[in-house]
Formats: structure tokens, sequence, C-alpha cells
């Protein structure tokens, strides 16, 4: 909006300057004041005087609304009124047959009639020149008023305005635009400085307008969501913009198939997002477009993508049985639905993809607990894809009972600490006792006892379930006091007997030995004699 001021009443100001042009006989005409400096509108008082003698005729030529206020002789005292703009009045005279004149300068000063900013852009983006306008109406003197362009109360610029006063004037200015510049009030004022004549500097501003700025990075949105949909599920669709201003007026949001799914948008200090949650259904098309869009300002930023959507089910893993006593006959199958092969079943030598494997085992033992896996595959938009399941065999068996598990032979010395380990497996885990044979004695297994002599003997133990039973015999010594020593008194001479024979066999060896040394170097010495006899060829 143009900004307007009441013309103010300002003091006439009066250069008091006595213009003398000779006449005839040495007549002069002079015109009071010279110079003079007013309002606009305004009016000022001029007299016209001469020296001349003798048939005088004195007159003021002017544009203005004049009044002959005084006259004399040889003066005229007139009164200028409505005085618009700047002129130069003119006494004249007539002596005689003699013509001769005098002029004055007047100087029309007058604020603005209005200032105003023109409209700025609804954005305007950052790092490009801004073209402001300040249009100035009206205003004089022209050489002494100038345009200020401000932001806020800072000055950014001044010109002239120079022109006419009648014409309208516009004056632009340019800045460069930045992030800074965003919600600041950008104003024009004028000023007319006429502390020259001796009065102050008058200013004038216009009314603020706003500016927005905005800022965008080389870079489009980005989707992160993958380019397979499966029905069934639940996928996230997310679009982010990093890098943009300001970012609190930015809009995003996802579009999937031309129509937008309920989605949440955040905005943080330079970055947007969107998310989205789908389920995906039977009734979605075989292809879909996805859109993330950004609007900030005027402007549109768009990533496109086409996802695909596909029904996949995982195979189907059977077992003629889960549970099965040893020896039964098993049959394994994988069967693929919707388009896919199986690709992998365990157990089976690889072959080429087929909708359906199966083989048939005879379930023993070490098939217990055994997994078996099957794999099949599906091609999508030129990706392999693969679904896996997983089942487990149970097998029932009797009860197994071996060196192993339960050792035959235990030595343990009288008042140890000591525990009989011996442990049965099977499917289902096999009950076990062991008792000795003589009296059916207990001997608890995976207890610690203190062993005494009495437990010495020959025990049976006894593992059985509802799929058999095995027995093993475990025999238990238990070396007493009394019998260490005479271990001891029978060792010592067995012993004995034992270092005598080994020092006996090294004599008769080492004696053995020197012998055949000595035939050999016998030998050798007569083969050398025998070369010496021999008649030369």
């Amino acid at each position: 909006m143009a900004s307007t001021r009441a013309k103010p009443t300002l003091p006439l100001l009066l250069a008091l300057v006595t213009v003398v042009i000779p006449g005839p006989g040495d007549a002069q005409v002079s015109i009071h004041p010279r110079e003079a400096f007013l309002p606009q509108g305004g009016s000022v008082q001029v007299n016209c005087s001469s020296s001349c003698k003798e048939d005088l005729s004195l007159g003021l030529e002017t544009q203005w609304l004049k009044d002959e206020l005084e006259s004399g002789p040889n003066w005229k005292l007139f009164e200028l009124s409505e005085i618009g703009e700047d002129s130069s009045p003119l006494c004249f005279e007539n002596c005689g047959t003699v013509q001769s004149s005098a002029s004055a300068t007047i100087t029309v000063y007058s604020f603005p009639e209005s200032v105003e900013l023109r409209p700025l852009p609804a954005w305007q983006q950052v790092g490009k020149d801004l073209t402001l306008r300040c249009h100035v109406d009206g205003g004089a003197p022209r050489t002494q008023l100038s345009a200020v362009l401000l932001r806020g109360e800072e000055i950014l610029s001044r010109q002239p305005v120079g022109g006419h006063p009648k014409d309208p004037k516009e004056i632009t200015f340019t800045v460069l635009a930045s992030r800074g510049d965003h919600g600041a009030n950008f104003s024009c004022r004028t000023e007319l400085d006429l502390r020259p004549q001796g009065l102050a500097l008058f200013s004038n501003v216009s009314e603020a307008r706003g500016l927005r700025t905005f800022d965008l990075p080389a870079t489009i949105p980005k989707l992160d969501t993958p380019d397979l949909l499966e029905v069934g599920t639940q996928q996230k669709l997310f679009c982010s913009l990093e890098g943009l201003f300001p970012a609190s007026e930015a809009r995003i949001y996802l579009e999937l198939g031309g129509q937008m799914p309920t989605q949440e948008s955040t905005n943080s200090s330079d970055s947007v997002s969107a998310t989205a949650l789908v389920e995906v259904t039977e009734e979605f098309d075989r292809t879909l477009p996805l859109r993330c869009v950004l609007e900030l300002a005027d402007q549109i930023l768009e990533t496109q993508r086409t996802l695909t959507v596909y029904n996949f089910s995982a195979p189907v893993l059977t077992l003629s049985q889960l549970e099965v006593s040893e020896g039964s006959q098993v049959t394994v199958k994988c069967e693929a639905h919707s388009g896919s092969k199986v690709v992998l079943l365990s157990g089976v030598e690889p072959k080429p993809p087929t909708p359906q494997v199966q083989f048939t085992l005879n379930a023993s033992s070490e098939d217990h607990k055994r997994s078996f896996f099957c794999s099949a595959a599906l091609e999508v938009a030129g990706k392999f894809l693969f679904k896996n399941q997983t089942l487990e065999l149970h097998v029932l068996y009797g009860p197994r009972l071996d060196e192993t598990d339960c050792l035959g032979n235990w030595t343990w010395q009288e008042g140890s600490q000591q525990t009989l380990k011996c442990q049965a497996w099977g499917n289902p885990s096999p009950k076990m006792t062991c008792r000795r044979k003589a009296d059916g004695a207990l001997l608890p297994i995976g207890v610690v006892k203190s062993v005494k002599q009495e437990m010495n003997g020959t025990y049976v133990c006894h593992a059985f379930s509802s799929h058999g039973n095995v027995t093993r015999n475990v025999y238990l010594t238990v070396l007493y006091h009394s019998q260490n020593n005479w271990t001891i008194i029978i060792l010592v001479p067995v012993l004995l007997v034992i270092v005598g024979l080994v020092m006996a066999a090294s004599y008769v060896y080492n004696r053995q030995r020197k012998i055949r040394i000595y035939k050999l170097q016998k030998a050798q010495e007569e083969a050398i004699k025998l070369k010496g006899q021999a008649p030369p060829p």
C-alpha cells in the first residue's frame, strides 16, 4: 500500500539579491528577492524597481496568480500565490524607448504524495536475485529526494529518485535472497534532504511487505520401500528428502496406485518424511505405481517407482507319520503352490525343480529327531524368491546300553567316594536298575556312595521301556587294605625277577653282537689277501 503525508507548512526562504540592469541615462531595473525556496502551493512577494527618471512603465511577468500590493513612482510590490512548481518570474521596464528586465528563481519543494513497495513474489528461491520496486509519486526537488530500501530497520540500499516531480518514478533494487530473508519485512522510505537550505531531513515510509524464501536440494525425494509386495503381508512405504528450507512449510505425501494410503508425515529442521503401512491384499493389481510427492513454495518434486504384487505360499511338507516305531516306513513329501517349484528336499539328490518331490525311508534309531528341510522357489520380476518348511521325525526304539554308556569293569578303593555311571538311551527314555547277581543287592546309579568291601561283586544292569529291554554285566572290584599289603609283597619279587631277566637278555645280546662283528672283520681281511695273490690278466 502507498503511504501519503499531509503537506506541512514550512518557512519561505528568500535570497536577498538585487539584480541591476543598466538603462538609458543609467536607469536600472531590479527584482527582489533574487531567489526563493518555498513549499508547493505557497506564495511570495516580489518587488520590482527601476532607476528610470522619465516615461517609466514597470511590470512583472509570471505564470502564477499575482496581486499588486503597493507601488511608487519607480517600484511595484507584487504577491505571487499558489506556486506549483519551479519558475522564474520576470520584472520588466520600458524606460522611454529602451526595454530591460531582471528575473528571479523560485524553487518549490514538496513531500512525495505516496511511496509504495510493489508486491513481492509469493516465494523467492534462495540464491536467486530478488528485484524490489519502490514506487514514488511526487516529491520535489528531485535532486534532493532519495529512495531507501529497508529490511526491518536495516538499510540495504539508497538511490536518488530523479526525474520530474510530476512524473511517478519507480526505483529498482536487486538483492540476493538468503535463508535469513525468510519472514523478513521489506519497505521503502523516501528521504527529502532540505538541510542544505537550513531545514531538516524529511522521511516517509511505505507499508512493509513480508518475504518468504525457500531452498531445495538438487536431489529428488528418496523412496525406501521394497519393489516386491507379497499378498497377505504388511509393507512399510517410506519417503524422505533432506536439505530443504523451510522444512516446516513443506508437504510430502505418498500415492500408491493413484490412491493416498493412510500415512504420517514428519517435518524436522531441514528434512521431511512420509510413512505408510499398507496391507497387501488379493485386490491389488499385479503392478502398482508408487509416487512420492514433495510440495514447497511453487515447486513440486516427485519420485516414481513401479511395485510388483505377488502371491507366494510356503511349500507343504508332510510326513506320513510324525512318530513311528523303529523299522516302520515313512513317506516324506514336499509340494509347491502358486506357480512355485520345489528346488530342494533333504534326503533326495538335487534334481531340476518340480512342483512335487517325495521319497520313502525305513525309520531307524539314527532317524530320531531327524529334521527334513524343503525349499520352494518363485520367480517374480526377474528375481528368485525362496520359502522353506521344516519337520522333525520322532522314532520309537528300545533301550541301548553299550561299553561307552556303561563300563563293564570298575575298580574302587575301599572308603573312597564313588559314583556308578551307567546310562541307557532310547525313545521313550528307558528306566534302569543295577542289582548284584548273587543276592540282588541294589547298586544306586548316579549317586555318590562311600565304598565298602561288601559292595564287591558282579552286577546286572537292566534297562527297560515300553519298546524293549536290555541287560549288561558290570564287574565291581573293591580294593581293601589287607589285600593291598599282599599285593605289594607279591609284586616286589616279581619285579626283581623281571629286572634280572632283562639284564641277562641284554648281556647275551651284546655278546652275540660282538662275535658277529669279529667274524665280519676276519672275512674282509681274507678277501683282501686273495685279491693281492691273483695273477694279472
